[in-house]
C-alpha cells in the first residue's frame, strides 16, 4: 500500500504532567526538559482537561491521587471521549488491582513513586513511540476514506463483493452485469484507491471496516 509510510501530522511531542504536588511537577518538568524535550504542568484532572483535544501529540505522566477528579477517572474519561493519548501512570500508593485496572485501560507504563528518572524517561520514550503510531495510523485511515468517497456507488459494491473474494463472474451475475463491465469497475477501483495490488486494496477495505464499522459501506 504506497500511504504506508504517510507523513505524520506535524505536531510538537510534548509531555503533559499532572500532579496536585507542585514541587513533583516542577521536578519532572526538570527531568524532562534536561533530556531535550517539551514539557507542560497541571495541578488537576479538571486544569488538563480545559487544554485537552485529540489533537494533542505526545503523552501524558497522570498521578492516580488527585483532588477532585483522580488519575483513574480522568484515564476513563478520556478514553470515553475518544482521546487516545498514551498514559503512563504514577502514584505512591500502588496496588496490584490499581495496576490491572490502569494497564487494562490502555496505560504505557505504571510508575511507583519514588521511581528512577531513567524509568521515566524510558516511559516516555514508549509512549511516545505509540503516539506517532497511532497518529501515523489515523492519517493513513482518513487518507484511505477520502480515496474511497471519489468511488461511485456502483463502484463501491463493486468493491466490496471483490474484497469478499467473489469471482468476476459471480460479481457480474449478482450486479447483472457483463464480466468486461465489470473488469473495468475493478481497474477504476483499484485507480481511485491508490492500490498498487489487489492485496493492498483488500487491506484497504479491512482497515477501513474496523475503524467505521457498518459506515464503511453505505
Amino acid at each position: 500500500m504506497k500511504d504506508e509510510s504517510a507523513p505524520e501530522l506535524n505536531l510538537e511531542q510534548r509531555v503533559f504532567i499532572v500532579d496536585d504536588d507542585p514541587a513533583i511537577c516542577e521536578s519532572l518538568c526538570d527531568l524532562v526538559e534536561s533530556a531535550g524535550l517539551v514539557s507542560s504542568q497541571f495541578a488537576s484532572a479538571e486544569e488538563f482537561l480545559e487544554i485537552c483535544s485529540p489533537e494533542l501529540a505526545g503523552c501524558l505522566v497522570l498521578d492516580m491521587r488527585l483532588p477532585a477528579m483522580s488519575g483513574m477517572e480522568l484515564q476513563t474519561k478520556l478514553t470515553k471521549s475518544g482521546i487516545a493519548i498514551p498514559i503512563i501512570i504514577m502514584t505512591a500508593h500502588g496496588d496490584i488491582p490499581m495496576v490491572r485496572n490502569a494497564m487494562k485501560a490502555g496505560a504505557v507504563e505504571f510508575l511507583t513513586k519514588p521511581f528512577q528518572d531513567e524509568e521515566l524517561l524510558t516511559a516516555i520514550e514508549q509512549a511516545f513511540a505509540l503516539d506517532r503510531s497511532q497518529r501515523r495510523a489515523k492519517l493513513l485511515e482518513r487518507s484511505i476514506m477520502v480515496r474511497w468517497r471519489t468511488l461511485s456507488e456502483r463502484e463501491r459494491q463493486v468493491l466490496e463483493m471483490a474484497t469478499a473474494g467473489m469471482l468476476n463472474k459471480q460479481i457480474a451475475d449478482q450486479l447483472n452485469l457483463s464480466l468486461i463491465t465489470v473488469k473495468l469497475y475493478r481497474r477504476q477501483v483499484m485507480e481511485k484507491m491508490q492500490a498498487e495490488t489487489f492485496a493492498d486494496l483488500v487491506k484497504m477495505w479491512e482497515r477501513m471496516k474496523s475503524s467505521h464499522g457498518s459506515n464503511a459501506s453505505t
